[in-house]
């Protein structure tokens, strides 16, 4: 019901929040094909009347989205030479990937995945037999990613279907789920997902994508986070380095201080992807190198996040910082 009622049109978001379209300030652009999805309970956390809000920023298609960029693209870490079966990408040793959908709870215009053709790449799709035939041939996999989209906006009973199905691998030993559902619409975070997170054998991550330490400004998301804790899940965070959002030390420092009061490590603080129609977000590798370097100044290490970036074909990702 949630997703149902969120913004689909930037303009109606934008009168909720007292802003003018024609504003120069938000240099407003038409999405470049990539539609608009906000819930309400994420723009229930954005300042009124401020055109640089950065959760606001996260969400706003604008006119540079349509410009080019030198060294931008449609994928820009490798996933299509990835693909090893339908929804599988594997890439680094010992780890398998599955597009468990292409739905997600929000769009973000810096989405690495904004091109990605989700309709004939999709793991879900057949009951996952072709996903789960590949597993079954690669024994040396023994951690399985469920992304996306995002895995939880699949219904729990088709989370389930997956699980029961991966039982049968005797090498597997962790399920990591990436998703941003408990911060954006926590309502996710139910008796039947929480049931079925109990009952999974293996070592469960959830490794959530929070930017902003505001986005955690939500009483119904310290309690959903509270209830994955408690059902034995270790919460992660990765954020993505993005302009004008979280590229300062303040905003760093209280993003890590947040996560770490809630019981969420931070885990990488990422270059930007080069994907198409994300360029403006880009902050460069030295400022991120500073970014790293004042925060192990002002935080214990276990709150510091490791800078890192992806490239396509290499065999792990770059640890920066």
């Amino acid at each position: 019901m949630q997703l149902r009622e969120a913004y689909r049109d930037i303009r109606l978001l934008l009168a909720e929040l007292g802003l003018d379209p024609a504003d120069p300030a938000l240099a407003l652009g038409d999405g470049a094909g990539f539609p608009v999805l906000v819930p309400r309970s994420f723009a229930s956390r954005m300042r009124p009347g401020d055109p640089y809000d950065p959760l606001l920023r996260q969400v706003l298609p604008v006119r540079a989205e349509g410009e080019p960029w030198p060294g931008f693209g449609l994928d820009p870490v490798g996933d299509g030479a990835a693909r090893a079966a339908t929804g599988v990408i594997h890439k680094y040793q010992g780890r398998a990937l599955l597009i468990s959908t292409g739905s997600c709870a929000i769009h973000c215009r810096y989405c690495f995945r904004r091109h990605f053709p989700y309709a004939a790449e999709t793991a879900a799709s057949a009951q996952w037999a072709d996903a789960l035939r590949y597993l079954r041939a690669h024994p040396e996999v023994e951690e399985v990613l469920l992304s996306g989209g995002d895995p939880l906006s699949l219904a729990t009973h088709k989370l389930a279907q997956l699980s029961e199905g991966l039982v049968g691998l005797p090498t597997l030993r962790r399920l990591r789920i990436h998703t941003r559902w408990p911060v954006v619409l926590p309502a996710r975070v139910d008796a039947p997902l929480l049931k079925w997170l109990g009952t999974l054998p293996w070592a469960v991550v959830m490794v959530l994508h929070v930017n902003h330490a505001r986005e955690l400004d939500c009483p119904s998301v310290h309690a959903a986070l509270l209830a994955l804790r408690r059902a034995g899940v270790s919460l992660l965070n990765q954020a993505v380095l993005l302009r004008g959002i979280n590229d300062s030390a303040a905003a760093q420092l209280e993003l890590s201080r947040s996560l770490g009061d809630l019981g969420v490590m931070p885990y990488y603080l990422h270059l930007l992807d080069r994907v198409e129609g994300a360029g403006h977000f880009e902050v460069s590798e030295h400022e991120g190198r500073e970014l790293i370097d004042t925060l192990r100044r002002e935080l214990p290490g276990y709150l510091v996040p490791r800078l890192a970036r992806e490239s396509a074909g290499a065999p792990s990702k770059h640890v920066l910082a």
